[in-house]
């Protein structure tokens, strides 16, 4: 299950890319839980969540980013923020939402 999943975050990965933003990491774990992709974008450092989903059932890939979820993402990206010195840099989160093979980029999404 786990190289299905990194396989929906390359081609997450591979379509920001081609919208310009610049990769930075990818998988960062800490005590929080864990960032599926770093990219750059101009002076932001977004932090992007993958959600995968074969089909619309039970609100599909975007109903999994629950407020749990968001206030994980948060905690994980604070962490990365202190590990690499960079308080300061403005930031956002952003979701990937793959369902069959359309892919849906919201930016900004919490």
């Amino acid at each position: 299950m786990r190289a299905k999943g990194q396989a929906y975050e390359q081609q997450a990965r591979r379509f920001l890319e081609r919208q310009q933003l610049r990769f930075i990491a990818a998988n960062c774990q800490c005590r929080f839980g864990e960032l599926d992709l770093v990219m750059q974008d101009q002076q932001h450092l977004v932090f992007v969540e993958v959600k995968y989903r074969q089909q619309q059932h039970f609100g599909g890939a975007l109903a999994a980013i629950t407020a749990s979820k968001q206030r994980k993402l948060r905690q994980c990206a604070h962490w990365y923020l202190q590990q690499h010195g960079s308080l300061e840099q403005p930031c956002r989160f952003d979701v990937i939402a793959i369902e069959g093979d359309n892919i849906n980029w919201i930016q900004n999404a919490f």
